[in-house]
């Protein structure tokens, strides 16, 4: 029998979702994101990397190989240029914090379940097969059923 419902799991999914939203590594991530939005060279470099974009799927769709060609080495220029405003290498930074948090909750949530799983079925956790896979093969003495 189940002990939680669906909805339950979900409510305490959201409780757990608001606690990451409030760790310093979020916190972090705003702050230079904030920063990020108020930089005035950021922005304009961003603009013009969207508009060139624009462009390159234009001349591609026309075939303009050259010109396309021209305008993606103009839009890597101002990308490198981007890359190399500290507020941004801070911003990616952060990005990275965040990434590393979720993996980390997303693989001990994985992980503790699967070990839940394979317990409950009457096997070790070291084995790593649960119980009812064990019983249906030859080697079923490592688990109690």
């Amino acid at each position: 029998m189940a002990d939680y419902t669906r909805t339950e799991v979900m409510d305490q999914a959201k409780k757990l979702a608001n606690m990451l939203a409030n760790t310093d590594e979020i916190d972090r991530f705003k702050q230079v994101e904030a920063k990020i939005n108020d930089n005035e060279k950021v922005q304009k470099l961003i603009t013009k990397i969207k508009t060139l974009q624009k462009q390159a799927v234009n001349f591609q769709s026309y075939g303009k190989q050259e010109a396309q060609k021209r305008v993606e080495e103009e839009i890597d220029r101002l990308q490198a240029e981007v890359d190399a405003i500290p507020v941004v290498q801070e911003f990616k930074d952060s990005q990275v914090d965040v990434n590393d948090v979720l993996q980390l909750v997303t693989g001990t949530i994985s992980r503790e379940v699967t070990n839940e799983v394979i317990e409950s079925t009457g096997c070790d956790v070291l084995s790593g097969e649960t119980g009812s896979k064990l019983k249906n093969s030859s080697n079923s003495s490592t688990c109690s059923y």
